[in-house]
């Protein structure tokens, strides 16, 4: 089943196209980097491929830019099969995580490097040149060649050189990865408005998961190169389709919890079960739930793991200062939980505090019961 395109955050350029993954299929010996993929991304949106290293996100865009050619399935472009159709016919612009700017080359002629190779006349390139690097601020570093630019100037440079041909496709390899955290934060900003202010259609490949999130009109997650969901950057956090999305897309906590039902018993709660439950026929499951689903308060004398009607009893373990908010780290009758707290609240939570531990009341996802479960399952610099 071929996932729908949805609109862009804004209109689409006139020249901008669709793209289509058609039951695309690559291997590279006995391993599997496209199993079938199917997705339509409309004319002007944007697009991020998110998954691990491995998922086949990075296959996929190559397979648009005509780098790969897949086994088996089919790439169209506003409804044309260009599987076939050479890279250098292919009217699309990649921008790589590494650059790959000409060293002899100064700025101007980096951008104007593909219009040179069409035989565009001088004064034409440098004139459209000039305006590209106007439009991703660098109007000043036109004579400077990339070793006297920062990693944040090259990036804008080779973005400004794939946008040079005008393509109707932009292709984006983990374009930020190997600049440091402000640059990257400020560069995907620039490109985002970029994206908008042009309405090119643009697939944005990332193993960052705020990221995808941030940048995107919707995110395509790929789990062993098969699309695992689909959709807007809230509803794929908010509402994960899959454990695997759940634990991919932002901190999960793993709680122990016992089906009811349609509904399943956890931290006291008994909360509505969303999506399917383990074909097991097990009782005992994995409860998954964000750390901001779980509210706290400070508590009274009671036992640990006893609290009022559909609340728990915990301690502090640790607190990581986050900005805006808190995580504490909480030890529970049998494991421990992490939870998310507005910063103003968290002076009077600090490790060692006890306090009452309550679920918000929303559907929650289950899976199969991993033995043990003492403790949530998290990334290591979750806290």
């Amino acid at each position: 089943m071929t996932a729908p395109a949805a609109g862009p955050a804004s209109g689409p350029a006139p020249g901008s196209a669709s793209v289509e993954f058609r039951g695309l299929r690559r291997a590279f010996g006995r391993t599997v980097a496209l199993d079938g993929l199917d997705l339509v991304v409309a004319p002007g949106e944007l697009v991020a491929l998110l998954g691990p290293s491995g998922c086949g996100k990075t296959t996929a865009l190559r397979c648009v830019a005509g780098f790969e050619r897949p086994d088996s399935g089919a790439v169209l472009v506003d409804g044309e099969d260009v599987t076939a159709v050479p890279a250098n016919k292919r009217d699309a612009g990649m921008v790589f995580q590494s650059y790959s700017l000409f060293p002899n080359l100064n700025a101007r002629d980096n951008v104007s490097f593909g219009l040179r190779v069409r035989k565009v006349p001088a004064a034409t390139r440098r004139a459209r040149a000039d305006e590209l690097l106007e439009l991703v601020g660098l109007p000043q570093h036109a004579d400077r060649y990339p070793h006297q630019l920062s990693g944040g100037q090259q990036q804008r440079v080779a973005l400004a050189r794939a946008l040079a041909l005008e393509p109707r496709v932009l292709l984006l390899d983990e374009p930020l990865s190997a600049l440091d955290a402000k640059v990257r934060l400020t560069l995907r900003e620039e490109i985002r408005r970029l994206q908008l202010d042009l309405g090119i259609t643009t697939i944005f490949v990332t193993h960052d998961q705020e990221e995808a999130l941030s940048i995107a009109d919707r995110v395509a997650v790929l789990r062993d190169g098969r699309l695992e969901q689909v959709g807007a950057p809230a509803e794929v956090y908010d509402r994960p389709a899959t454990p695997f999305v759940a634990e991919f897309v932002g901190t999960m906590n793993h709680l122990a919890g016992r089906l009811d039902g349609d509904r399943v018993s956890v931290l006291g709660r008994l909360l509505p079960v969303d999506g399917p439950v383990p074909a097991t026929g097990e009782r005992d499951v994995d409860v998954l739930v964000r750390p901001e689903a779980v509210r706290v308060s400070p508590a009274g004398d009671g036992a640990a793991g006893e609290g009022p009607a559909g609340e728990g009893v915990a301690e502090v373990v640790a607190a990581s200062f986050r900005g805006a908010s808190v995580r504490l780290r909480l030890a529970v009758d049998g494991g421990e939980v992490l939870a998310d707290v507005p910063g103003h609240e968290a002076a009077r939570l600090g490790p060692g505090t006890r306090v009452t531990v309550r679920l918000v009341e929303r559907p929650v996802l289950v899976a199969a019961r991993t033995a043990p479960v003492p403790a949530p399952v998290v990334a290591a610099d979750a806290l």
